[in-house]
């Protein structure tokens, strides 16, 4: 291949460096007026009184919207499972159509006015009173009323093999360790936005999203509009990580908003407003219980774990989703249970479940090793399964001994001094630690067109999402080395739901989803030009067999003969051939949707796919003041075939730092009394800085998964699972100190 696997630049890159490339909030409207959002200071409770006099009477105010004026919207839809953008609604609440209050935070009004300044005053003018009732906001409080989670096609609750309780309490060594993990909210380098026009009953919204195609299908059951009536446009996106899958309240209000002023409306969410409008990671409790004989093997493997959601939405987190996998232990029992709170909706966040249940699960294994007197890789590699642990199905791909093989000899592993507290230099204690990392593959629907014209351009058109990954990039070069030829020549469409649908950009499945239809788009694509030429006089691919035709050279080629495409379509006078795969008629998406759910549920019962790796770290403490410096990263990942090198590297390496804020730093502080976010902001919600993360080395062995696309895996959230886990077998390392609730704060280790 030419391009897939080299280190090709980002094709969108100097748009983005040069200002060209626009986000949500930066397409130009005349006559644009601007929204801010009212948040209610309650958990739970009614409106009894709320008084706009003096937010109307700002000079540039043009509407307060409240329960009292709002137009009548549509009730969020219920999840069905032959329409999955029913998944995108961030919560149930009906928003200003209602006037009660399910979360401290819920908008409960919007301010409409000729600029930004004037819309934000007029909000803090805006006056409320409430009748409160009983909330349950308190998490840690709920841990004894915590329901366990029932198994369902999209999330499994959990699963059992032989009788693991008893082979704990039998096992010549064992642990039986509670873990916690704090609340996270989504902190992307662009906040929240939303730019809506109505024309008529048409609909244009920009808004940095995930899946444009979701956000377009809840906006017209909210709004009782045809779905063809709503375009949602989103060429980029500023980062999201999750927390842009769902439709949030400021998405619906800005449409609401520009409805009622009959005026294009912006709203810009503040880093606070993002906090108390957009779901972030729920908290956990979590039991890691290992039971092991004197040589190691696992007797016993036991991982429950507790998480939240809101009465008005969120959904499971897949905590234990690594556990069911990474060891060969004779008896299992993964179980996750869940409370409800009166809270905003928790939502995904990059790696959900994997990367808080990796910690909790790593840190016990390495625990153990201590316990048993034994190297924690060698742990693992005693314990590494031939076939999935709990029900004996094949792994597709599992290249993860390996990637701890190369990691430790890279990383230096067996210069470590074994004993706790025993490297040191000068007052910095130093302690390395490891961790597997581990997240399923996924694949979803994808329609894709490819136009090839006569002038040797190709036009790519799928429905797919740049949040700044590289996927444009990356399906550029597939298709380049596809039809065979240069990179230059492909133009890709995306982000648009004027386009083919493309799928969600979520669980790592983008890439490989979007490359298996644009492979087979590709491949008809060739076909009709070979059937084109061979029906042209005078080409010299007349009789020649597809067969042995090349894509090369910007053409169709058997050895020496052949012709470019430009030849072939000159010759048959036609201005361009087009291929598609799928359908965007209504039907042709539920039968689409339908062959493509039943193709993967086949597959999944035959295999086991997922992208691994292994994380090394080397911590430096100050033995005076506690404070923790990582100061060595190497990732060693099996993520099957690398499509852009370069890309791959950023994806995994931004993976780590995420990480190393989840362990370290990241916590969302939440008030037990009033369920109030008391940190809702980068001022006191603290983020890795430049000067917190060292040079990250990543390495991956590039080796393709036979049953997947171009043997691809994902990549883009590999990388953070099991870096909490490194991190605090690496503190342990350097201080003796276990902590299990993380973040880990110097205050844990004074």
């Amino acid at each position: 291949m030419t391009y897939v696997g080299q280190p090709v630049d980002r094709l969108d890159g100097t748009a983005k460096v040069t200002g060209e490339a626009r986000y949500s909030a930066e397409y130009p409207y005349p006559n644009v007026a601007y929204a801010a959002l009212v948040h209610s200071t309650i958990a739970r409770g009614r409106i009894t009184r709320i008084d706009s006099a003096a937010a109307r009477k700002t000079p540039g105010v043009l509407a307060v919207i409240t329960h009292e004026n709002a137009p009548p919207m549509k009730p969020a839809p219920k999840v069905t499972p032959m329409d999955l953008s029913t998944l995108a609604s961030g919560t149930t609440v009906n928003y200003l159509n209602t006037d009660e209050v399910h979360w401290n935070g819920q908008p409960i009004a919007v301010v409409v006015a000729e600029t930004l300044e004037a819309a934000r005053e007029a909000a803090h003018l805006v006056e409320v009173e409430y009748a409160e009732l009983p909330a349950t906001v308190d998490f840690a409080a709920e841990e004894g009323n915590a329901t366990p989670q029932k198994n369902s096609l999209i999330a499994e609750g959990g699963a059992k093999k032989g009788d693991p309780e008893a082979a704990l309490a039998s096992a010549p060594f064992s642990l039986d360790l509670r873990y916690t993990t704090p609340g996270h909210n989504h902190n992307a380098i662009e906040p929240h936005s939303t730019t809506a026009f109505w024309d008529e009953d048409r609909l244009i919204v920009h808004e940095g999203s995930q899946n444009v195609a979701w956000t377009q299908g809840h906006l017209a059951v909210r709004f009782d509009v045809p779905k063809q009536n709503i375009r949602v446009i989103s060429p980029f996106v500023g980062g999201a990580f999750g927390g842009k899958g769902m439709v949030w309240p400021g998405t619906v209000l800005t449409v609401l908003a520009a409805k009622v002023t009959g005026r294009p409306v912006r709203l810009m969410l503040t880093r606070e407003g993002v906090n108390r409008t957009v779901g972030g990671r729920t908290p956990s409790i979590q039991r890691v219980a290992i039971g092991a004989e004197a040589g190691g093997s696992m007797t016993a493997l036991i991982h429950t774990s507790i998480t939240q959601t809101g009465k008005v939405g969120g959904g499971p987190e897949q905590v234990t989703s690594q556990t069911r996998h990474l060891y060969d232990a004779a008896n299992i029992q993964v179980q996750q249970n869940l409370v409800e709170l009166d809270a905003l909706s928790n939502t995904v966040m990059r790696a959900p479940g994997e990367s808080i249940g990796s910690f909790a699960l790593e840190a016990t294994v390495d625990e153990l090793a201590y316990k048993l007197g034994m190297d924690p890789i060698e742990l693992r590699a005693r314990n590494e399964p031939a076939r999935n642990p709990i029900d004996g199905k094949a792994f597709a791909h599992r290249m993860l001994l390996e990637c701890y093989e190369v990691g430790a000899k890279e990383f230096g592993w067996g210069e470590r001094s074994p004993e706790p507290g025993s490297m040191r230099d000068g007052k910095w204690l130093i302690g390395m630690g490891v961790a597997s990392a581990y997240h399923p593959a996924w694949q979803f629907q994808a329609n894709v067109t490819v136009r090839l014209s006569a002038d040797g351009t190709v036009l790519i058109r799928c429905g797919f999402h740049e949040m700044g990954m590289g996927t444009s990039t990356a399906q550029a070069q597939i298709a380049a080395d596809a039809l065979g030829v240069p990179l230059g020549a492909i133009t890709m469409e995306y982000g648009d739901t004027a386009l083919p649908t493309g799928p969600s950009a979520g669980g790592s499945g983008q890439t490989a989803s979007i490359a298996a239809s644009l492979i087979t788009a590709c491949e008809k694509l060739r076909r009709s030009v070979f059937s084109v030429a061979r029906k042209t006089p005078g080409s010299p691919l007349r009789g020649r067999r597809f067969a042995d035709v090349q894509a090369r050279d910007a053409g169709l080629y058997d050895g020496s003969r052949g012709e470019s495409y430009q030849e072939i379509l000159r010759r048959a006078d036609l201005p361009s051939i087009e291929s598609q795969v799928g359908s965007d008629t209504r039907l042709g998406e539920i039968t689409g949707q339908v062959r493509f759910m039943s193709k993967l549920l086949m597959d999944r019962r035959r295999w086991v796919k997922a992208a691994c790796g292994a994380q090394f770290c080397e911590v430096r403490v100050d033995s005076d003041t506690g404070e923790i410096r990582i100061s060595r990263w190497l990732g060693v990942f099996d993520v099957g075939k690398v499509i852009n090198a370069k890309t791959a590297a950023s994806q995994l390496r931004g993976g780590i730092v995420m990480g190393i804020g989840m362990a370290l730093a990241e916590e969302t502080q939440v008030d037990p009394r009033n369920g109030r976010i008391m940190n809702a902001g980068l001022a006191e919600y603290h983020v890795p800085v430049h000067a917190d993360i060292p040079s990250i080395d990543v390495r991956y062995l590039d080796d393709p998964d036979p049953t997947m696309p171009l043997g691809l895996l994902g990549i883009g959230e590999v990388g953070i699972v099991g870096v909490a886990g490194a991190i605090a077998n690496a503190v342990y390392h350097a201080t003796g100190k276990r902590i299990r609730d993380l973040p880990i704060t110097l205050d844990k280790l004074l």
